[in-house]
């Protein structure tokens, strides 16, 4: 039986190390890189023997783990990631699903289940349990819950008022009328059905508008 080649791709050492020697427990895996960063994979992949499975971080300096993704989903389809990460936010695991990414796990994730992930992927299936799969579909059904999209300018007037900034301040920075600075928030309420700025800016920073 052919061993299935894993690479390691996080800017913690003390991680990737943690990872590599529980990996190494078991006959049927080869490790073939444990690397920092983005562009070490990339270096990597170009120079050497692509592994099966790429085992990738999302949050890593320069060339992060979406960029990564992309990358491998055009130039490498042959290999499969599982993203491990620390974001328990739907919004990053919709992210990495539509990226590419063939699994998502956190980084409490136990042994077990890492090695469910790891077979699982290998055998072309996609790998997220039940908690990231109600997040996935929790992130889902806001996103399309929104009506109507907001324009470029209800985003910048939703902005301000998450700064706080008066409707007076808002009307000067953005060389506008108040009227219009309060039909571009009578809008944004109604659009995403919701009573007073409060709720928008709560329901705002649910759909990731302000981030």
């Amino acid at each position: 039986m052919s061993k299935i080649k894993i690479a390691i791709v996080d800017d913690h050492q003390l991680f990737r190390d943690g990872l590599a020697g529980l990996l190494l427990k078991h006959e049927y895996f080869e490790l073939l890189a444990s690397l920092p960063d983005g562009e070490s994979l990339l270096q990597f992949l170009e120079e050497r023997e692509s592994p099966d499975i790429i085992l990738l971080d999302l949050t890593m300096p320069g060339l992060g783990g979406f960029e990564v993704l992309k990358r491998l989903k055009k130039h490498y389809k042959k290999i499969r990631s599982i993203v491990i990460s620390m974001h328990e936010d739907g919004n990053y695991i919709v992210k990495c699903a539509k990226a590419g990414a063939y699994g998502y796990l956190l980084k409490n994730a136990d042994e077990d289940e890492l090695l469910t992930a790891i077979h699982k992927v290998y055998r072309g299936e996609r790998y997220y349990n039940d908690d990231i799969s109600a997040r996935m579909f929790q992130n889902l059904s806001l996103q399309q819950s929104i009506p109507e999209k907001l324009t470029k300018r209800e985003i910048e007037v939703l902005h301000h008022l998450a700064e706080g900034l008066t409707t007076k301040e808002m009307a000067e920075k953005m060389f506008i009328s108040t009227r219009t600075i309060e039909t571009h928030r009578a809008n944004m309420l109604k659009k995403l059905d919701v009573k007073n700025t409060a709720e928008l800016i709560k329901r705002a920073t649910q759909l990731h508008l302000l981030s």
